[in-house]
């Protein structure tokens, strides 16, 4: 079945009727917030009477109904406790114990709601030793091995963004329990808490690492693995322009293309499976590379197997054809920015921007719609 473009509006995604609370915070939590709400999802940000007005350019804060309230004042307390009671979904990512001195914990909440799920995103985990320590992104990939295995043979290792352990060990995984949470809510009728930490997650996405390390076929070292940079036709090639482009033809069939378009020396297009030689292959893929520039070998390895591709900048990738094509760009509140991901055929949605809200709007709402829930479902 072909999936549709991303649509202009629609009236809701398959979490359409979903209700999430959010505590405002930094990083992998209002991200995981975002792909809720992309997929459909109502979600109500909890923050501090003082934080600035919502801005459209903010692109993992859109779906959300902002409101502002003061954790610390005993009213605002309970009025938050009491949108709790109408809600599917609570979302934290502050340090183990901060909730629970609010009056905010798992405990204090499923006993007015037994049906919620609590989704707490931390970087070390609820408990351990490290529970309490300060840490960013490039200390949770230290630890879980990740930043080990990144970098060039006799180099350090390289920063990798926050994509493997803020979005990748820490939202992505946080979504799937949440959405893992609300499944098993269907059958026993209780909520449960997803303790979602960032190493977890990273450990996790080490696997096929660590599976070639207890087979022999991964290296604990830097440069000298596959897909880490020690194959020659696994790389990034600097173009006559000072561009670049990644190359990565791992199969026989493809490589061929590679060096038919390229113009690889004959003599080295047997090269491919003699690591001896990768040396030399190497030298000579940047050779030819470095004949033309960056869209002049686009142009010329356009619609080829040949696994060759610009490496382009955000502003460029927003421009690039294949993106055009499937709308992988909306436009929200005047931003352009990327479209919901993934895509589903019945029930997609369309990304609105934040806005503003009063609780007790928004708690009277909910309550009249609570019980058409359509995610609540039977108990069996």
């Amino acid at each position: 079945m072909r999936l549709p473009d991303p649509p202009d509006a629609a009236p809701g995604g398959p979490l359409a009727g979903l209700r999430v609370v959010e505590f405002a915070g930094l990083g992998p939590a209002p991200f995981a917030c975002m792909l809720l709400a992309d997929m459909g999802a109502e979600v109500a940000t909890i923050t501090r009477p003082d934080t600035p007005a919502t801005d459209p350019r903010q692109i993992a804060g859109r779906g959300r109904l902002v409101v502002r309230a003061d954790l610390k004042l005993p009213d605002a307390r309970d009025r938050v406790l009491a949108l709790l009671d109408t809600a599917d979904v609570l979302v934290e990512g502050f340090r183990p114990g901060v909730m629970e001195r609010l009056g905010l914990g798992p405990d204090a909440v499923a006993a007015r709601n037994p049906r919620l799920v609590y989704g707490r995103m931390t970087g070390w985990g609820q408990h351990g030793p490290l529970a309490q320590a300060a840490g960013h992104d490039i200390n949770y990939i230290a630890l879980s091995g990740a930043l080990h295995a990144i970098g060039p043979a006799g180099g350090p290792p390289v920063v990798p963004l926050n994509l493997v352990g803020d979005y990748g060990g820490g939202s992505l995984y946080l979504v799937t329990g949440i959405l893992a949470a609300l499944h098993e809510v269907r059958r026993s009728g209780r909520g449960q808490v997803v303790d979602a930490a960032i190493t977890d997650g990273v450990l996790s996405l080490m696997s096929q690492c660590l599976s070639g390390a207890l087979k022999g076929t991964y290296i604990e070292r830097r440069g000298v693995n596959l897909l880490d940079g020690s194959a020659p036709h696994y790389g990034v090639y600097a173009t006559a322009d000072g561009g670049y482009m990644g190359v990565g033809p791992l199969e026989a069939p493809f490589f061929a293309q590679l060096c038919e378009r390229l113009g690889v020396d004959p003599a080295l297009r047997d090269a491919r499976d003699d690591p001896s030689r990768w040396p030399a292959l190497r030298a000579e893929l940047a050779a030819c590379f470095a004949r033309k520039t960056r869209d002049e070998w686009a142009r010329l390895f356009a619609g080829s197997d040949a696994c060759v591709t610009p490496v382009l900048s955000l502003t460029e990738a927003a421009a690039h054809p294949h993106h055009l094509a499937r709308r992988a760009f909306v436009d929200v509140g005047g931003i352009r920015q990327p479209a919901p991901a993934p895509r589903f055929s019945r029930t997609s949605s369309a990304p609105r921007p934040a806005q503003d809200t009063e609780i007790e709007a928004l708690m009277e709402r909910w309550l009249l719609e609570r019980h058409d829930n359509s995610l609540a479902g039977p108990v069996v």
